[in-house]
């Protein structure tokens, strides 16, 4: 019996029968540098789990260094899909002397009748292969299953429900016998909602008196979720929303409500208390106490195995709302209707999460007399940069005054940028076309992402220009046989994530989609008929993986006080899982398909 390590997947979806019984079946065979081990063509006679060396993926169709299209080192399997298609569409080729442990086909048929879950493995999809990956991720504590999995019914309170004609005097009474902290009130339109504040103040400040009815004191423009939606949901749309309550609506009516103090006591971990430090921070230094948190969050987040897209989504809202008190910190409000800070690039997406250079511009509205703004805008660069946003290399930032401007000095640089059409104009406009607004009067903003829309979504010749950049890093498919040092490696953001993100950006501009980020972008574009629904979630993992693995190098380089670590935007693929190694493969591949599809609807092939 040979003796060979099982301990990841699929062999892991075994048990210890199962386990032995591999053990009891292979064989271990020698292969020479250059060998065919299997051939495009030939039946799958084995299941080949590498012990040592280095085998390359073949594609006999495609000429010179096009044909080599995956790598696979110790701890890889191959040939699964030759057994189970009958045939192996590729080549299998050793690229220096290799042992390989072979598990025969009967054997390994035999496994996938009697494991179902074995047998699934090789045929899952990308997005099905990445969540496996997210849930061996989780390190104990408050599990993926404890953060993903809740559901708002699990936390949400009962609803204390009063008639709109219910005296200030009675609801005060209601809310001490409840212990409670705010009621819901009977609408015409549908409930309200009062608080012990609200009732303090109007009885106090306002004058109302006791016997005075709570609904002229309620609010009715309320947050609203469903019993069955994501806790995690509801804590992102708490932050982004600037709100500590939640009311949980059954069809029409209420049937619950969540508090923010619930939601991060159900969250037991320190770290998600950032939330709430934000939100109570009264000064800059306690604001900026609370920023230093976050790569603290973003590490508790990773460990736990929070879905990426939630864990971007939080961030988002927490550096939006960071940057949203800094702003009202510095900025006189009677500048905050006419005016709009932005943030761009991938902090305008909400796909940043650790914070890079700060990208942000503002919006002046065409009337607006602001003397000294030059002066506040260096203050504010000045103020992100103590809160840990670090300065852009490239100045694209508000003490800039190429991204401060009115309304119409906007308008007439996106007409500039459209007819140039140069890389420096492209770059500009891809930048605008991810503007988010996290102060001020955002109507400045969308009215402006309509005159880009106008000038750019029509333009075809454009359009071609916009989307050639997504072809201008190669996919790093063919790199992987030389990857043998720390120092080299696969540059994640140029290979996997730009081309994802800005074409899929460019078929956003075309569609004249509002969303900013880019899986919310994919989403649309399938509801637009752009995108078939199986491959946009192919996408959306992949960038999601791109992301994880880009991220993991930067939590390492804060953990490196010499900064010694490896750059962030590489990844060595010897370091990676076997299964990770798998999941690279696959996502690149989706890259590569992605875009030979934008080279054929935007006709870069003959450019």
């Amino acid at each position: 019996m040979v003796d060979v390590e099982l301990s990841h997947p699929p062999f892991t979806f075994l048990d210890d029968e199962g386990r032995e019984r591999v053990r009891r079946s292979i064989d271990l065979a020698y292969y020479d540098r250059e060998e065919t081990i299997l051939d495009a063509g030939q039946a799958g006679e084995y299941l080949f789990l590498i012990h040592k060396g280095e085998v390359a993926e073949l594609d006999p169709t495609l000429p010179g260094a096009q044909s080599h299209i995956g790598h696979y080192t110790a701890g890889d399997l191959f040939g699964a899909i030759s057994i189970l298609n009958g045939k192996s569409r590729y080549r299998f080729r050793a690229e220096q002397e290799s042992l390989c442990y072979l598990l025969p086909k009967g054997v390994f048929k035999q496994l996938c009748t009697a494991y179902p879950a074995f047998a699934e493995f090789f045929r899952q999809r990308l997005a099905q292969k990445t969540r496996l990956l997210t849930e061996r991720r989780a390190e104990g504590g408050v599990t993926m299953a404890g953060f993903m999995l809740a559901r708002v019914s699990e936390c949400m309170r009962p609803p204390l429900l009063v008639a709109a004609t219910t005296s200030m005097a009675e609801a005060v009474h209601t809310l001490n016998d409840s212990h409670a902290d705010s009621l819901l009130v009977e609408g015409e339109q549908g409930p309200g909602m009062v608080t012990k504040t609200d009732l303090l103040n109007a009885l106090v400040l306002e004058g109302l008196t006791q016997q005075s009815p709570v609904k002229d004191v309620a609010h009715y423009a309320l947050i609203t979720a469903t019993p069955q939606q994501y806790l995690f949901e509801v804590l992102v749309q708490m932050t982004r929303c600037k709100v500590e309550r939640v009311v949980v609506m059954e069809g029409e009516r209420p049937c619950g409500v969540v508090e923010l103090t619930d939601v991060l006591s159900y969250f037991s971990s320190r770290s998600y208390v950032v939330s709430l430090q934000v939100e109570q921070a009264n000064s800059l230094e306690s604001l900026a106490a609370a920023s230093r948190r976050t790569p603290e969050l973003v590490k508790a987040l990773m460990a736990q195995g929070v879905k990426l897209r939630f864990a971007m989504g939080l961030l988002a809202a927490l550096n939006g709302r960071i940057m949203n008190k800094a702003w009202g910190f510095l900025i006189d409000e009677k500048y905050h209707d006419q005016s709009c800070l932005m943030v761009m690039g991938s902090e305008g997406r909400g796909e940043q999460i650790l914070k890079t250079d700060q990208d942000n511009g503002l919006i002046l509205a065409d009337d607006l007399d602001w003397p000294d703004c030059a002066a506040q805008m260096q203050r504010l660069t000045e103020t992100l940069i103590e809160l840990g946003y670090p300065p852009c290399p490239g100045d694209i930032m508000v003490s800039n005054p190429e991204w401060v401007g009115t309304e119409s000095q906007w308008r007439g640089r996106i007409a500039q940028w459209a007819a140039k059409r140069d890389g420096e104009s492209l770059m500009r406009l891809a930048i605008l076309l991810d503007a988010h607004a996290v102060a001020g009067n955002a109507a400045l903003l969308s009215r402006l992402r309509e005159e880009l829309f106008e000038r750019c979504s029509r333009d075809e010749i454009l359009l071609s220009y916009f989307a050639r950049t997504a072809l201008r890093f190669s996919t790093p498919l063919t790199l992987f046989g030389s990857l043998k040092k720390p120092q080299h490696g696969v540059d994640i953001k140029k290979g996997g994530i730009f081309p994802i993100v800005h074409g899929v950006r460019t078929l956003a501009l075309e569609r004249r989609i509002t969303a900013t980020s880019t899986l919310e972008r994919l989403e649309a574009l399938v509801a637009d008929g752009r995108l078939e629904e199986r491959f946009a979630e192919d996408l959306g993992e992949a960038l999601s993986l791109f992301t994880e693995l880009r991220l993991r190098q930067q939590l390492a380089r804060l953990d490196d006080p010499e900064g010694k670590g490896e750059a962030p935007d590489r990844v060595v693929v010897q370091e990676l899982s076997s299964l990770e190694r798998d999941l690279l493969r696959e996502a690149l591949h989706i890259v590569k398909e992605f875009k030979q599809r934008l080279s054929h609807r935007f006709h870069l092939e003959y450019s």
